[in-house]
């Protein structure tokens, strides 16, 4: 039987929790990125299920639309190695800021001395790179803005670069887009008898690709001007060519689906709650916490009514516990979180971070709001691959950070029972 959202009359349901998760990391999603407009599609879905859980909009549509630049990769992603096809997402993907090309052209692998020694930068100079791709260590890429200006200069005029990863291959986004086609590629992948490389990549660089956050939220029975904020980012990393995408299950399909949860909860008529509590699914966190930072600078309900925030990303795992970023900067409000696990023992551990700028909850507490960054620890190590998927996905802990988090809310103005004593 297909499972319906239009009457939440169980709140976290791990069998909605898998199909939510699976639903947005689908191939239809094309990764929730800004290739076949991927982060619309989930924006979509976001929308029909706040509508679908009766949630109020606070936005019009529950969107609010803003717009940032961002490097894709729509068509071609190839790369061979002499004669041997490397597969992209696995054994190769693109740098961030990668431009386009399609070349065949020999491997140029400089002398380490190129680094340290004059004589070898002048004979590196008196080489002609053009239809030449470079292909360096992750040691000697760190190195490349140490070298003199013209060094620097000559080594770009290759026709492409390639840099070899010695662990794993971890994916992210960009604004600018380099002249050059730059690929990074796993280094057990790569052929050490390589002298010739042929490289297809298709980049698109949108200096204004409009996107949104999709903002909901339930209005308090006793304080509708007081809020508690669940945050979650929807985006994810889009596609690599037209074949790869990456799935985005643990990051941040699972926030989503946990953020989903909890509206699903105090949508219930028996669980309103005396605060209102707001529902934010913030877009292009990918790409540096824009969709966050463009929420704070215009905000929708006035910052100083927000009594905290919890901003959810990469729920899916919990084996060694659950870490919260800014512990140990609103040290109140974690000592509470501590409290409850101590009487319900919900997770194994719980680890208090000082301040990071790592996910949405970053530009809220840089001005002051409460905001805590809830991760689970232990599990898979996918992460920004292609092996985030939801078949990997343990879910360990799930259910106990959804009640540890309900109660912590609860606790802080959420629940009509604790509205009673104040």
């Amino acid at each position: 039987m297909a499972l319906t959202w239009a009457t939440p009359t169980v709140a976290q349901d791990l069998p909605r929790v898998r199909q939510t998760i699976e639903k947005l990391t689908s191939p239809a999603f094309h990764g929730r990125g800004y290739v076949n407009q991927g982060e619309q599609r989930a924006a979509n879905y976001l929308v029909q299920r706040f509508r679908a859980l009766g949630l109020q909009p606070l936005a019009p549509g529950f969107r609010q639309p803003f717009m940032l630049p961002i490097n894709t990769f729509p068509g071609r992603a190839e790369l061979r190695a002499d004669n041997q096809a490397l597969r992209p997402g696995l054994d190769f993907i693109a740098e961030p800021n990668s431009g386009s090309g399609h070349l065949c052209g020999p491997v140029y692998q400089p002398d380490t001395l190129v680094f340290s020694q004059p004589t070898a930068q002048a004979a590196l100079l008196a080489t002609p790179l053009t239809g030449a791709v470079l292909v360096l260590s992750q040691a000697q890429v760190r190195r490349l803005p140490a070298l003199p200006a013209a060094v620097q200069a000559h080594l770009a005029t290759a026709a492409g670069r390639l840099t070899l990863v010695s662990g794993k291959l971890t994916a992210s986004l960009a604004g600018e887009q380099a002249p050059q086609p730059r690929l990074e590629v796993r280094a057990a992948a790569w052929p050490a008898t390589t002298r010739t490389v042929s490289l297809r990549l298709d980049a698109t660089l949108v200096p204004a690709y409009p996107t949104q956050n999709v903002v909901g939220y339930l209005p308090g029975t006793a304080r509708p001007d007081s809020f508690l904020v669940v945050s979650a980012h929807y985006d994810h990393l889009g596609q690599l060519g037209r074949a790869t995408y990456f799935p985005g299950a643990n990051d941040n399909a699972s926030g989503v689906a946990m953020l989903l949860e909890l509206a699903a909860y105090y949508a219930r008529p028996e669980n309103r709650p005396a605060y209102s509590v707001a529902f934010l699914a913030f877009g292009a966190e990918e790409a540096g916490l824009v969709g966050s930072r463009y929420f704070v600078e215009h905000p929708l309900v006035p910052l100083a009514n927000i009594k905290l925030l919890a901003n959810l990303d990469l729920l899916g795992t919990g084996g060694e516990g659950l870490t919260v970023v800014n512990g140990r900067v609103f040290e109140k409000q974690f000592a509470q979180l501590q409290q409850l696990n101590t009487v319900h023992h919900y997770v194994p551990s719980l680890a208090a971070r000082g301040r990071a700028a790592n996910s949405d909850h970053f530009y809220f507490s840089e001005r002051g709001v409460p905001a805590l960054f809830f991760y689970t620890r232990g599990g898979i190590s996918a992460y920004h691959d292609v092996l985030d998927r939801p078949e990997t996905l343990p879910l360990t802990a799930f259910s106990a950070v959804f009640n540890l988090l309900r109660d912590f809310l609860n606790q802080l103005g959420a629940s009509s029972a604790v509205r009673s004593e104040k």
